[in-house]
């Protein structure tokens, strides 16, 4: 094909004005706009679908889901629970800043549980302060204080709050992980809300063939902090000595990959973080001056100014780099650092750029647990694919052996608008991109039907007409415009319902809904005004006695 041609638009556009010069010519003046416009349209469809799936490394113009491509399957449950501490760990980060700040002090404040926390040991003088403080900053309707014991207090989420929380963090892990996919170069991912509970995630991954790559780049939580190191040992146990063998409430402590391989080491850190992964710009993966595997990192402008003012006051200290949980390292604060860091540890390059594609989409919320992880096979697709379209083949084909042995001449008609119904429906998957699934193949093969029952309709209608003593024309013309409003109405309902299935139903059911609501509208057109404008265009001026019906 020359290149010119390659275009599909010059490609439409030439076939158009070919079409055109044959319409001119070949049909009546009076049919010559809809004949031109009808055969453009579905030349159209032609150069949008053509063609449907490509073979080998060569995609087609329809995407296909994951049982016709391959790929895997993944149901995943978000743990909640961890989004739920997260906001009770600042909230009582917040109640000790506050009463740090009004002079109040207290022997501790700590998590009693994911919905709660508890202040305890307040002065007897300074309980009126606190509770002012705590009725302050966690106000009804999410929170609800309360008085145990004379010096304690107990603040506690409320459920429509707890709720809210759970929901959000299902939203917001389902947002992070399609940022995720995205990085993985997925075309048409499925992730969608799963589950009566609404805690669990369905992804779905057309095409993907590294399962390993692909499982660690989701759930990996890419939860980044630099925090403050206040001291570190060989042992938890050595690190406590200093503190009575308790970790103090401002403190955590967190194990990290120790001088020697296979050996630990332990550090305790302050609570709060010098900067987070919220801080994040951007991150990639770069080489470092010992030509080691490094990810480089850019900071927000609010961030860059927290971390320059922090590392300014803290020169000399230690600072962790702490990803998901694990100090990757600790080096010591050599001088004011500003917008731009980089974590160097001990991981590859294809590790290293990993991990930049996760900070760059974003810490997930919560922590992700497998249930379910089924993987479909490039062969398994191909088959199902050879299968459906083989089905579809027989069933036209026998339909279409019926209506002409029934309906004689007429029935060439039903078939040439039932071929246009399956041409328009493929073309307007590829032009919206629709994913075409087995469900879908069996809309299309519905749909087949459908459009057979349409034809029905119309020949039977004039075929009354004929035994009512009507000509030929007037016959066919009455047929057509008489069950208009039938097939209008039979259509419509239909559409209605397949609206309701892709808006209710899950994935299967979804590609289902599809192609059942394209083929219903091109079926309107292809054996409604397609059918119409053949019959026209066969019967011409002259008088005809008889139609083969």
């Amino acid at each position: 094909m020359p290149p010119a041609l390659q275009n599909p638009f010059l490609l439409w556009l030439a076939l158009s004005v070919a079409l055109a010069v044959l319409c001119y010519f070949g049909v009546r003046k009076e049919l010559r706009l809809r004949g031109t416009l009808y055969g453009a349209f579905i030349l159209a469809c032609v150069v949008a679908m053509w063609p449907p799936y490509g073979k080998d490394d060569k995609p087609g113009k329809i995407h296909l889901g994951l049982d016709l491509k391959g790929g895997i399957h993944l149901v995943l449950q978000v743990v909640t629970d961890d989004a739920l501490n997260a906001t009770i760990d600042d909230a009582v980060g917040t109640a000790r800043a506050q009463a740090t700040a009004k002079g109040i002090s207290f022997s501790g404040a700590k998590r009693v549980d994911a919905t709660s926390f508890a202040v305890e040991g307040v002065e007897p003088a300074r309980v009126k302060d606190v509770r002012d403080v705590l009725r302050d900053f966690f106000r009804s309707p999410d929170w609800d204080v309360r008085e145990p014991a004379e010096g304690r207090f107990v603040v506690k989420m409320t459920d429509p709050f707890v709720n809210r929380i759970r929901d959000n963090t299902v939203k917001e892990a389902m947002r992070t992980l399609e940022r995720r996919i995205n990085q993985l170069g997925v075309a048409e991912p499925v992730i969608a809300q799963h589950g009566a509970r609404g805690d669990q995630i369905l992804v779905q991954l057309p095409g993907v063939t590294d399962v390993e790559q692909a499982k660690r780049v989701i759930s990996t939580t890419a939860q980044l902090s630099l925090r403050l190191v206040e001291d570190n040992a060989d042992s938890r146990e050595s690190l406590l000595e200093k503190t009575q063998g308790k970790v103090p409430d401002n403190m955590d402590v967190v194990q990290g990959q120790g001088r020697e391989a296979g050996r630990p080491e332990f550090y305790l850190v302050r609570k709060e973080a010098v900067v987070t992964g919220r801080d994040l710009k951007s991150a990639r993966a770069a080489v470092g001056q010992n030509n080691e595997p490094i990810v480089s990192f850019t900071l927000n402008p609010a961030g860059a100014d927290k971390f320059k003012r922090e590392t300014g006051r803290n020169i000399g200290r230690r600072l962790a780099i702490i990803l998901d949980g694990t100090v990757d390292e600790a080096p010591t604060i050599q001088s004011q650092i500003g917008a731009e860091g980089q974590i160097t540890g001990r991981f590859t390059a294809q590790e290293a750029d990993e991990r930049a594609k996760v900070l760059r989409a974003g810490a997930l919320p919560a922590t992700l647990k497998y249930l379910q992880e089924l993987t479909v096979g490039a062969s398994l697709g191909r088959d199902s694919i050879r299968e459906g379209v083989t089905a579809a083949g027989i069933g036209m084909a026998f339909l279409g052996l019926f209506m002409i042995v029934y309906y004689r001449l007429s029935g060439v008609n039903a078939i040439v608008a039932l071929t246009a119904n399956l041409v328009i429906l493929l073309g307007a998957m590829a032009y919206w991109g629709a994913t075409l699934t087995l469900p879908g193949i069996a809309g299309i093969i519905l749909t087949v039907g459908v459009g057979v029952d349409t034809n029905v309709l119309v020949f039977e209608r004039i075929r009354e007409e004929l035994r009512r003593g009507k000509t030929v024309k007037s016959a066919v013309n009455n047929g057509f415009e008489r069950v208009l409003i039938t097939i209008v109405d039979t259509h419509v309902c239909a559409v209605i319902a397949a609206i309701f299935l892709f808006a209710f139903g899950t994935g299967p059911v979804k590609g289902f809904a599809v192609t059942l609501a394209i083929g219903l509208v091109a079926n309107v057109f292809a054996s409604y005004f397609v059918s119409h404008f053949i019959f026209e265009w066969v019967l011409g001026k002259r008088q005809v006695a008889s139609l083969s019906i």
